[in-house]
Order: structure tokens, then sequence, then C-alpha cells
């Protein structure tokens, strides 16, 4: 690793600013304990670096995704152009670039599961293949503007080496020669089974790479403009972070399964305000009263006594396809907490309204098919596909009615777009009024809200609608609004 002691302190200091703004929570203490692992790790070997660093600075593994590739950058692997293999040190823009020669030896790489020969492919493929523009002051002949990792994958096609890469294993093993890169020779036997373990062990390989190329072309760019800016700009929030509307499959499955952990937390907080609620308030008169021998100073207040009673909570969601990630999502959390309700009751709809509260019980063992299951098996769509929030309130308000109560609290979910319906406000009027509090988490923006056919504005007149667009600010939002 290519750093020198002298800016080891501004290179950590950097780090953990970066790790931060990514929202990971580092504390002083975290700070000098990562230092101090620097110091008895040294800098020779950077994968000891890194784990001590993340051990230091991390307090989950849902935070490597993110700790990974600002690691790179404030702790390269090397410095500029990468040498080629003949050790000249002349990078690839000096040269007439090969790529069938990089794809050969990359199929043997990925065979072998050679790791340090795979970062090095990675660094001479973006250097060859990455860069576009033209470095001002160059003539045309020097350095690229920057380095794409998009552009590299395109046109070197990896993922394309599949049969090849199991063609040589079949042929290696069928010649006697030892198993590479880990595989034992009883993998290498006939069978559609062993193949399919062998092709999946490939594939996570090349996923490997081509998380390679990418931690290349971040370096080679941030070299030019800075790791500061390629940190905050280029490095792909934490899940809990990313907006539930451009969340991608993947960031929603580690947002279920993030569901009962979260969902203890909460269950900590609500049990901490209910039992600072269960105090009660002051009692005026009969704190006056008791002051009587203390000469009219009340030395010992006297609360009102709190009669314990578990509150009500109803769910109204919008699962049509713009918000199903986000309404899912936060059905599964509500129902992780019921425990702490005397009932809850959950009703989804898209422009009609069904109930959803077994469905929702029996998907925690299943989350990730939980949104199809209420699509297939409860009646919330009519003649057309489209959310209609005028049609569905109306509805609630009608059928519904017995299930908001003087103890219920009222959770809507949705972005309040109608399509250009009538946003039907008595319906709304008349839930709030039966409710004991009524909230609307919205998961577009604020700067979004009454634009288009956004009805948001006018819902927002009868009941407190808050901006609800990542997991963090739901944790937050369900935490107070909750009712003890």
């Amino acid at each position: 690793m290519t750093t020198s002691s002298t800016g080891v302190t501004e290179r950590l200091t950097a780090l953990v600013q970066a790790l931060r703004s990514h929202g990971i929570r580092i504390g002083t203490g975290e700070t000098v304990d990562a230092g101090q692992a620097i110091e008895a790790l040294g800098l020779a070997d950077r994968e000891r670096v890194r784990e001590g660093l993340a051990a230091a600075l991390l307090h989950s593994e849902g935070q490597r995704p993110v700790f990974d590739p600002v690691f790179d950058l404030y702790f390269p692997r090397g410095i500029g152009a990468p040498g080629v293999p003949d050790g000249s040190g002349a990078g690839s823009s000096g040269r007439e670039f090969d790529r069938d020669d990089l794809r050969e030896r990359l199929a043997a790489a990925l065979a072998a599961n050679d790791r340090a020969l795979l970062a090095q492919l990675a660094a001479e493929a973006v250097d060859g293949m990455g860069g576009y523009g033209t470095r001002p002051g160059s003539g045309g002949t020097g350095g690229s503007d920057g380095w794409s990792s998009h552009q590299t994958l395109s046109r070197l096609r990896p993922e394309t080496l599949l049969a090849r890469i199991l063609a040589g294993i079949r042929q290696g093993a069928a010649e006697g020669e030892p198993a590479e890169g880990g595989f034992t020779d009883g993998e290498f036997t006939e069978g559609e089974f062993t193949d399919r373990l062998t092709a999946d062990e490939i594939r996570r390989r090349i996923e490997d790479f081509r998380a390679l190329v990418g931690s290349e072309a971040r370096r080679r760019v941030a070299e030019r403009r800075g790791a500061d800016e390629i940190a905050r700009r280029a490095i792909a929030p934490t899940a809990d972070r990313v907006d539930f509307l451009i969340a991608g499959r993947a960031q929603l499955d580690e947002l279920r399964r993030a569901v009962q952990p979260l969902a203890r937390k909460l269950a900590t907080r609500l049990a901490a305000r209910r039992r600072r609620a269960a105090r009660g308030h002051i009692d005026l008169r009969r704190t006056l009263r008791g002051s009587l021998s203390t000469g009219g100073i009340p030395m010992r207040p006297v609360l009102r006594r709190r009669r314990p009673a578990r509150p009500e909570l109803v769910l109204l969601c919008d699962v049509s396809g713009s918000v199903a990630g986000f309404a899912n999502f936060t059905m599964l959390l509500v129902q992780a907490l019921h425990d702490q309700f005397s009932k809850v009751r959950v009703f989804a709809f898209v422009n009609r309204v069904d109930e959803v509260t077994d469905l929702i019980a029996r998907g925690t063992a299943d989350p990730e098919g939980l949104g199809s299951r209420i699509i297939s098996g409860a009646a919330v769509t009519g003649h057309h596909g489209s959310s209609d929030y005028g049609s569905a309130l109306g509805e609630f308000a009608e059928r519904y009615t017995e299930a908001v109560t003087s103890r219920s609290t009222v959770f809507v979910l949705g972005d309040a777009r109608t399509n250009m319906s009538d946003p039907n406000v008595p319906a709304l009027r008349t839930v709030a009024s039966r409710a004991r509090q009524v909230y609307w988490l919205n998961p577009e923006r604020r700067a979004q809200w009454q634009t288009g056919d956004s009805a948001a504005g006018t819902y927002a007149e009868l009941v407190e609608m808050y901006e609800c667009r990542n997991a963090r600010q739901l944790s937050a939002l369900i935490g107070r609004l909750l009712p003890v």
C-alpha cells in the first residue's frame, strides 16, 4: 500500500469524515482506536489495515458496503496508471491494448481465484478501456479526462467468460489435473447439480471482479478530482438512507432483513416512553392540599395516576407500484411491534380498500412475497390499476368506520397522488374526527408535494403529514409518533 506514514493521520481523519457523511456514527474514541490499530498493524499489509479499521470504526456488518469503497479511496492499492506484466511500469495508454489477451488472462485468473492477479487485471482494464475524454494540455496523446467502470465492463464483458471457464475446469478435471481455485475434485464429477454449484461460484467471482473494476475507476478519478468529492458523490449510501421510491431489489431485501432488529430497538424506546408516561401529570389540587403541612411549599408533588391502557393502531397503506416498497416495509415493521398495542389492523388499497391484517401476520415468514400476496389475495383494485385516494378513503370511511375509535391512532402511508381524481377530503375528515390522532407518512420530498397530481398539500391541512423518504426517517418518526 503506497501510503507514507506522514500522511496517515490526515488520511484517517478524512476517512472518518467521509464515513460520517454517509451516516455512520463514529466518535472520538473509535477514531483513536483506529489510529492505535494502524500503529499496531503497520502499513505493509493493506488488507490487515482494512480489517483493523473496520473493527475499530464500524458497528455492524451492514456498514461494510460503504466502508470498503471509502477505504479504497483513502488507502489506495497504488497511485497512477498500473504497471504492465513485464514490470516496465508504463501504463496501458502508452502501448497498444490487447483486449483478447486480457480476456484470456482474466479467464485463467477467475478459474484460479487469484485475487492479486484479478486486482491487477482490473487496473489494466480500466486504464486500457475505461478512459474517456482527453486531459487538457495532453495534445490528444496524454491521459484521459476520466475513467468509467461501466465503459470498461461493457467493453470487456467478463460475464461472457463463464462458459469458457467452466469448459476449462471440466477439461482439467477430465485430464486428471488438480482442481484450482478452492474447488475439490468431487465438484467436477458429471452431474447437473455440481455444474450448477461451479457456475454459481464463477458468477460470484465475476461479480467480485466487477467490484474491483469499480474501485479502480473511482481511485483513478479521485486522483484527479480529490478523494473527498468522490467519497461524497460516487459511494452508494447504506440501505437505510436510500429513498424508498428508488431503492433496488437488493436494498429492499436488506431492509426487510433489518425489520426485526429495528423493531426490537423501537420496542425498547416505546417501553421507555411508556414508563415515563405512566407517572402521569401533576395533580394540582392534591399537591396544594399536601403543601399545607409544609407551610404552603409543595415539597412533594402529587401525580395523577395514569390508567394503563395500550392504544390501538390502524394502518391505511397505498400498495400501488410507485410506493409499494415503502408500504411493505412499514407494514412489516408495525407487525413486528404488534405486542406493543392492544390491537393492530392493517388496510391496503390501490383504488379499493381491503383489510390485510391476516396477510401481514402470515407474511412475516416470507416478507419478500408480501406485496404480490396482497395484490393477488386482497380486493385492492377495481376496474383499473391506478391509485385513487378519493375512492379508497371514501370506501374506508363507509365500510370500516368501526375500526377507528377514540383510542385509535391512524397512519396513512402513501404519496397522495390521485391521478387527477377527486381527493375526497370529507372522507379523510370523517376518519380524523373519529380517531385519537391521524398521521400521514409521505415518501416523496416535501418540495414535490402539491405538484402535478399530488393532493398532499390539501390532505396536510386536515392531518399531520411528514416526509418519510427512507428507513432512517421512518424509524425516527415511528419511534416519536407511535402512541403510548
